[in-house]
């Protein structure tokens, strides 16, 4: 049975391949050709050619690492009328199956298509890869591609050009647009309003000039751009004057000033401060029949909220309304910034709630000053209400936000949840800045967990941010504070070696620091030194060493010290008077001390308990000193 299975099998895989091959030739049943596996068939220009033709994205994919620049060089300029087909090719190649000459000519098809973007993002990665000894020899391939090609238009220069400004790279636009120069080709107007704005964001207001006047002997047409970019230089410069008389050299050519011309002037004089100046130039935009936009009005408020005249804010706030406008965001979170600065929280939400009413959606920045007036009141539950209220929104905390919220946590003391936003910022990918780990040093601080803001000190260094002053300074007031001023001093020493230079809150912290510990000579030393590094003392300084004199009993001394603030101009304080008052009473010299405080009261300062406690201390007669002192 089994047997009889098997020949049948056999018998049907016999049929099965005799019907196979049934019609063909015995020369094809016995050819070698079959017993070999069959070789691929050599790439070849044409054959690369039509696989692009018909689009065939995968195969060409799986042969690009075979691919090479003397196969590919042929394919582009056969495909010199197809720049669509050259641009999804050149995708698809692997970066060795292009050299320099390929490059380019596949550019110089490529800047055929109507949008740009795709010509300048490949002359980009050519710029990036290296792949050219210089920019010249790109220039020099691109030249020569374009005469391969025979194409008249100049463009691939312009993108060459354009392609520079977008990576920011100033030097190397002009360095282009020279060589245009010597190529007897002019660049376009667009071309050279992108260089424009370039030195000018890169604040090379200086090259600016240099380029406008190159373009001027080239006779390169400007245009209403090219002019509101060179009055927003004279801005930039300072040289307002001067940008409003540039409106008439405009006008003297035949170009009529757009709101953007009278807006860079209104921002420039707002920029400086001059609020007159930016008003005249609305009212003269009016005059010409200009009509200002939102971003005229915008430009004044936000200067009279910075300069904190809030009412005048809002009541121009008003007149922009009643033209027609509706104020931005910006102009409502300068608003919301001016009354958050000035304590009035009520003022600033209602601003808020008006932009919510217009339509108009609360920035990050909007939630951020909100958020950071409430931690600064003290009420960090309304702050978390507006924290989680933007969640709600579907709004992401930036690095503003986190360090205003571990800052704000940190002043209440919750370490916690303070290391906790950072951990948070971290995971989504945010980097503490120095104001995050200085706000984390202060509640660690305020702890006494010293070890640890050393830990955290020594791990930011590691993580490449730079400590600046005021980390310093935390720092260095958290040892001093906890009694560790040694520890301070090599903080000092720490601070010399990174190039920080000190400040006065620096050695006024090290010299309460040591009149703490009662070493009132050294906290003196230190006194000394800062004026050798030109540091100016202050008042705090003086007040430091007058207190530290004072406690030890040192009168002369204390004495001495108020002398020498006298002496450079600083009028003595409460603080002075009272460290005086009680170092005179302890001495038991009663006689003294009322007349320091005689002095004070004539001084115009109001003696507190503090100053009391002390007189009364240290005189017999109660009773007698309680008289005197109402007179």
């Amino acid at each position: 049975m089994k047997t009889s299975k098997l020949v049948n099998l056999r018998t049907i895989k016999h049929d099965n391949t005799t019907r196979l091959f049934a019609g063909q030739s015995p020369a094809l049943l016995s050819s070698p050709s079959l017993s070999k596996p069959l070789q691929p068939e050599p790439i070849t220009p044409d054959s690369l050619e039509k696989s692009i033709s018909s689009s065939h994205w995968h195969f060409i994919k799986h042969i690009s690492p075979n691919l090479t620049p003397s196969l590919v060089s042929p394919v582009l300029y056969n495909l010199r009328k197809s720049p669509d087909l050259v641009l999804k090719f050149i995708d698809q190649i692997h970066p060795h199956g292009l050299d320099i000459q390929s490059y380019c000519l596949a550019i110089t098809i490529i800047s055929r298509i109507p949008n740009p973007k795709s010509a300048v993002q490949l002359i980009k990665k050519v710029i990036r890869s290296r792949i050219a000894s210089s920019n010249g020899d790109i220039f020099h391939e691109l030249v020569r591609a374009r005469e391969r090609l025979a194409v008249s238009s100049s463009i691939v220069f312009d993108l060459f050009v354009r392609a520079f400004c977008e990576l920011k790279r100033g030097d190397e636009a002009l360095e282009c647009f020279y060589m245009m120069k010597e190529k007897g080709v002019l660049p376009k107007i667009e071309t050279c309003n992108d260089m424009l704005s370039l030195f000018l964001k890169l604040d090379r207001t200086e090259v600016a000039w240099v380029l406008y006047a190159e373009m001027f002997r080239l006779r390169i047409n400007s245009t209403v751009y090219t002019f509101n970019i060179m009055i927003n230089v004279l801005c930039k410069e300072g040289k307002l004057k001067k940008a409003k008389e540039f409106i008439g050299y405009m006008e003297g050519l035949g170009f009529k000033p757009n709101v953007v011309t009278y807006n860079t002037i209104i921002h420039g004089f707002c920029a400086r401060g001059n609020l007159e100046g930016a008003r005249k130039v609305l009212k003269e935009m009016k005059a010409k029949g200009v009509e200002p936009d939102s971003y005229s009005y915008g430009s004044i408020i936000s200067r009279m909220c910075k300069e904190g005249r809030l009412e005048q804010a809002s009541e121009f706030l008003e007149k922009m309304e009643e033209s027609g406008l509706v104020p931005t965001a910006v102009t409502y979170n300068a608003l919301i910034d001016g009354y958050c600065n000035k304590w009035d929280l009520e003022r600033a939400f209602s601003y808020r709630d008006e932009m919510v009413r217009k339509g108009l959606m609360p920035t990050v920045s909007t939630y951020n000053m909100l958020i950071h007036a409430l931690f600064m009141e003290g009420r960090d539950a309304e702050a978390d209400d507006l924290i989680k209220e933007m969640g709600e929104k579907g709004m992401a905390k930036d690095a503003i936000t986190y360090n205003i919220l571990i800052n704000g946590y940190c002043r209440s003391g919750k370490a916690k949840k303070a290391f906790d936003l950072h951990d948070e910022m971290l995971v989504n990918g945010i980097q503490p800045t120095r104001v995050t780990y200085t706000s984390l040093i202060y509640v660690l601080n305020k702890r006494n967990r010293m070890k640890e803001a050393d830990d955290l000190f020594a791990k930011t260094i590691e993580r490449g941010v730079v400590p600046d002053l005021v980390m310093f300074n935390a720092l260095i007031d958290g040892h001093c504070a906890n009694g560790n001023v040694e520890r301070g001093i090599l903080l000092l020493k720490e601070m010399d070696k990174m190039k920080v230079s000190p400040d006065e809150v620096t050695y006024n912290t090290l010299m309460q620091g040591r009149c703490r510990a009662g070493k009132v000579e050294e906290a003196r030393e230190l006194l000394g030194e800062m004026k050798r590094r030109g540091i100016r003392p202050d008042h705090i300084s003086y007040n430091t060493l007058i207190s530290g004199y004072s406690r030890r009993g040192d009168m002369k001394d204390a004495l001495r010290v108020r002398d020498e603030m006298l002496s450079i101009g600083f009028n003595p304080t409460r603080l002075t008077y009272n460290a005086l008052i009680q170092g005179l009473c302890k001495n038991q010299e009663g006689e003294h001390a009322e007349e320091l405080f005689k002095e004070m009261v004539s001084n115009g300062i109001t003696p507190d308990d503090s100053t009391y406690l002390s007189l009364i201390e240290g005189i017999g007669d109660v009773d007698k000193f309680l008289e005197k002192k109402d007179p």
